[in-house]
């Protein structure tokens, strides 16, 4: 081999190692979203993607991969490399329920690795306004006249707000009928369109459509009124004190990722959803920045999260596809 080429694979033996030694992240990062676009997982993806990128120094991808209650995309976090530059946003559904109700599902919860809770709000209540329902009174009374002749359209089989539903069943003892849909906006639509007469969504989905005057507002799922959501009164002030239930979003790498990588971005995502534009940006959807203070006590809070949403699950008979 002459000289020149020998000279050439040493040049580029040397390029090659200098960029395999640049510091995490030297290239894009994707962030996969379960649900479609227009729901709260995406619109909280948007929302964090620019100041966490400008916290890594990366840009962010965002990719919608929705579809079995977000199953599909943690599956595809699982199987991507564990290197950080696949990370997924997930609720309860994906991390906790489904795992656990569904044995064919090609991960487990292990597979995963806790980065940080990112936010937290509750589910809003709203009808049709063409149904004429307008408190939660009134719908429970409805409910009860007719068991089963309210459908109610959710992002999903196990999602957050179709296990809002079934609590909200449990409690005030009423029969509905769940229509699952590939995505909150698409759930929304629905009711808008009269095809299903109520939804408990999440309020980025939901909100803007009360807001003009497409949906009736009836109520937020937690105890008391919020100021993510003006106007509307909490559970106690409308009258089923005992019914209360919030979701979250978290950030999650493939199992197996470098601890120096996790803690980089842990470190990025404080820094990103701790800028006062973002919290307000997610707080006019009706959502809270609800950080954790490491990935190890975001790991804890899953243990103990898992066995809240499992329950109910199995005491309401939920299934997930």
């Amino acid at each position: 081999m002459s000289q020149c080429k020998l000279l050439l694979l040493a040049v580029l033996g040397i390029a090659s190692l200098n960029i395999n030694a640049q510091p995490y992240p030297n290239k894009p990062i994707k962030l996969i979203v379960g649900f479609a676009p227009g729901g709260a997982a995406d619109y909280v993806a948007r929302n964090i993607s620019v100041p966490l990128g400008q916290a890594l120094g990366q840009s962010i991808v965002i990719e919608n991969k929705p579809g079995a209650g977000s199953s599909i995309a943690a599956e595809q976090v699982v199987k991507s490399a564990p290197d950080g530059y696949t990370i997924l946003i997930a609720s309860p559904s994906s991390i906790s329920v489904n795992p656990a109700l569904n044995p064919k599902l090609g991960y487990k919860p292990s597979d995963l690795q806790p980065i940080s809770k990112i936010t937290s709000s509750p589910v809003v209540i709203a009808v049709n306004p063409g149904t004429g329902i307008n408190s939660v009174k009134e719908l429970i009374a409805k409910a009860k006249q007719d068991p089963g002749a309210l459908n109610y359209a959710t992002s999903g089989n196990g999602s957050a707000p179709h296990l809002a539903a079934a609590l909200f069943g449990q409690i005030a003892d009423v029969k509905m009928t769940h229509i699952p849909f590939r995505g909150g906006s698409l759930a929304i639509q629905s009711v808008i369109a009269g095809d299903t007469q109520l939804t408990f969504g999440t309020p980025p989905s939901v909100l803007p459509m009360i807001q003009a005057g497409r949906l009736k507002g009836l109520a937020i799922s937690a105890k008391e009124r919020s100021p993510l959501a003006p106007g509307l009164p909490g559970m106690r002030e409308a009258g089923l004190p005992d019914y209360a239930i919030e979701f979250w979003y978290g950030l999650f790498v493939p199992a197996g990722t470098p601890p120096a990588i996790v803690q980089k971005l842990f470190e990025a995502t404080q820094e990103a959803l701790k800028q006062s534009n973002v919290k307000a940006s997610l707080a006019r959807e009706g959502t809270d920045v609800s950080l954790s203070t490491s990935p190890a006590q975001f790991a804890k809070f899953l243990a103990e999260d898992e066995k809240f949403w499992v329950r109910l699950v199995k005491s309401a008979e939920v299934t997930v596809d």
